[in-house]
């Protein structure tokens, strides 16, 4: 496969992609989107990758918003067109995937940019990044899931603020608010986040997919989470994760888990 808006990175087990636009400040357009689908699908299917950072190149942005030139003439039909093949193949595509997936937010993450970070499970950002919705701006709403996932991460009040003034807002107010888990001087941004995935890798794969899906559940509307709760936790039994973690346990050794 040829990657000519994203950089792949693979070593003990983390995969790395970085958004590899700086010239438009990573600015997401169609094809990365593209890219960025194709690339998550193979992660999520390889059983060696067991955790995935995504982040922007560069020290400016991680992204900077959607490619405005490529939509600014659509349609009212083509704009719909364009939120939601991207939320099916990029937005809502990561949220459910069973590979945990960190934003590391390393510079501006605007419009589209926040979006792609919300949609990630865990966000950390670098203490020169700032934050937006700033689509009313544009006579446009954020059509890639940042009126949804927004106030699920900072609550109604916040939500309607940051997307009705449009206004960016600091990676520290981003962090009193649970927008991202964490803040570090830009230069200690990917150590921490590849720390904080090998902390994970340490646990089991197949009950870390599980546990993404049973915490989903809770935001989908006409789904009783604790169902989808009580039916993962038993199909964790059936499963040889589950006998090596409570052998390991009951030996006082380290699980060695396998994914199966």
């Amino acid at each position: 496969m040829v990657l000519e808006n994203i950089i792949l990175k693979h070593e003990k087990g983390i995969a790395t992609i970085y958004i590899n636009r700086p010239e438009k400040l990573n600015a997401l357009n169609k094809a990365t989107i593209q890219e960025l689908h194709e690339i998550l699908v193979l992660a999520d299917e390889n059983l060696d990758i067991r955790v995935i950072i995504i982040t922007g190149r560069g020290e400016k942005a991680f992204v900077a918003g959607a490619d405005i030139a490529e939509f600014a003439h659509f349609s009212a039909k083509e704009g719909s067109q364009l939120a939601t093949q991207g939320q099916q193949i990029l937005f809502d595509f990561i949220e459910n995937m069973k590979t945990p997936v960190i934003a590391a937010i390393n510079g501006f993450a605007l419009g589209g940019g926040l979006e792609l970070a919300m949609a990630c499970h865990i966000r950390i950002a670098s203490e020169n990044a700032k934050m937006g919705l700033p689509e009313t701006s544009l006579g446009v709403i954020p059509g890639y899931g940042g009126t949804q996932r927004l106030p699920q991460l900072v609550g109604k009040g916040h939500a309607m603020e940051m997307i009705l003034t449009a206004e960016m807002i600091s990676a520290d107010d981003a962090y009193r608010s649970g927008l991202v888990n964490h803040v570090l001087p830009q230069a200690e941004l990917m150590d921490f986040t590849k720390a904080l995935a090998q902390r994970i890798m340490k646990n089991s794969p197949i009950a870390i997919a599980k546990a993404i899906k049973a915490v989903n559940a809770n935001f989908v509307s006409g789904v009783n989470g604790f169902e989808v709760e009580i039916n993962a936790f038993g199909e964790c039994f059936a499963t040889e994760d589950f006998r090596e973690g409570t052998t390991a346990f009951l030996e006082k050794r380290k699980a060695e888990f396998k994914g199966k």
